[in-house]
């Protein structure tokens, strides 16, 4: 640990604890104890606490008196409204970028697109889901507005670790990529309209799944899901260097 400050020590422990959240190798509901962390990590209390607040603020951990802080996680009506919040500012994002949009923001679409055809292909889901969060957020970065783009992400880091249900709820990874290049043929032909009412529409297909399903059913599928999206990836914690 010599050689760091504290703001960068803070910043190495806040991205393995995020890392592991948005993996599910520690999964929603999961107690976060400053002391077997700072033990298990090898660090002092002061970057773990500092790191939780970060987390807590981005709306990953709740921290609450006496339990500390649990890794968030999402009911049905949250995960409904979750989505219903975000298709009002992806659709608004992209009425708002298509009008501007240059060769360069389409390159960057194109290549994430891409991206999760080769994933799909080799059954990657993490890569698949990786290169489809860049898509979305490469919408609301072209659109220019900050605020848009401060209140998406923070959203969307809530929303993360569900991103296996999520894909459940889709249906498949095929009709995703095939709704994307009709969002992106529409934006092509700077039709902000028809770009915003396509991303609308994929958006609003899990939900559509998601409204038939019970309280029991959802964390039942959510429960199988997040288990098949961690299998094999829980490792013994490392040492923050």
């Amino acid at each position: 640990m010599d050689g760091f400050d504290n703001t960068t020590l803070r910043g190495r422990v806040y991205q393995h604890l995020r890392d592991g959240i948005l993996a599910n190798r520690i999964a929603p509901g999961t107690v976060l104890q400053e002391v077997p962390l700072a033990e298990s990590l090898g660090v002092s209390r002061g970057p773990i606490r500092e790191a939780l607040g970060d987390l807590a603020a981005e709306g990953l951990v709740t921290i609450t008196p006496r339990r500390g802080a649990v890794v968030a996680s999402l009911s049905k009506r949250d995960f409904l409204e979750a989505y219903q919040v975000r298709e009002a500012l992806e659709s608004l994002a992209v009425q708002l970028a298509v009008p501007v949009m240059t060769d360069e923001h389409f390159t960057h679409l194109e290549h994430a697109q891409e991206r999760m055809m080769e994933a799909d292909a080799r059954a990657d889901f993490l890569a698949f889901f990786d290169a489809n969060i860049e898509f979305h957020d490469a919408w609301v970065v072209a659109a220019g507005n900050g605020k848009l783009l401060d209140m998406y992400r923070r959203l969307i880091g809530q929303m993360v670790p569900y991103r296996r249900p999520s894909a459940l709820l889709r249906g498949g990874l095929d009709r995703s990529i095939a709704e994307h290049r009709d969002i992106l043929e529409a934006a092509r032909a700077r039709d902000a309209q028809r770009a915003s009412a396509l991303m609308l529409r994929h958006i609003q297909v899990p939900q559509r799944r998601l409204m038939t399903l019970t309280e029991e059913e959802f964390a039942r599928e959510t429960e199988g899901a997040m288990e098949t999206m961690a299998a094999g990836s829980m490792a013994a914690p490392a040492r923050v260097s």
